[in-house]
């Protein structure tokens, strides 16, 4: 498992999860949002940003919700996001299609392997993709809204 933070004003490393632990929820939070992600985002905005993520188990527990209505600034909860809608994450509609295009232009021969690749291409990926992914997020929110919460690809 991968994770990543984007914003206008930059992004934090990739953060991996330990492959021997499963990603429960106390580790999520523990491990992955308080070591990791959290100071990472902070490093880079400061004390305003804007924090969303998937419906994720994890990411949905309750105590992940009440963590992150505590931490973050501003925080969409789960009951604001659409359920199975990777289409309003701006990582998942833009950032990993761009990464996955270039990690796997050559046959991955390890994990070790793919994660260096992973890290190589992170490190060289352009803002301006992160920002066009970005750039896109009020407009594909105003479509699923129109569908009222249903698929809104079409209609982009």
């Amino acid at each position: 498992m991968v994770s990543v933070g984007v914003s206008k004003l930059g992004r934090t490393r990739l953060i991996f999860g330990d492959p021997n632990i499963k990603i429960n929820g106390a580790y999520y939070r523990h491990v992955l949002l308080k070591q990791e992600m959290l100071p990472d985002i902070r490093a880079i905005s400061g004390d305003f940003f804007i924090f969303q993520q998937d419906n994720a188990p994890a990411h949905r527990a309750s105590e992940t919700v009440a963590l992150l209505q505590r931490e973050v600034p501003a925080f969409i909860a789960p009951n604001l996001w659409p359920p199975n809608s990777p289409d309003l994450n701006p990582v998942d509609y833009k950032v990993w299609s761009t990464m996955q295009d270039r990690v796997y232009r050559a046959k991955v021969r390890d994990v070790d392997d793919l994660k260096q690749r992973l890290i190589d291409v992170w490190d060289s990926l352009e803002q301006s993709i992160i920002d066009d992914a970005i750039n896109q997020w009020r407009s594909r929110l105003r479509a699923c809204v129109h569908v009222k919460g249903g698929h809104f690809k079409q209609s982009l």
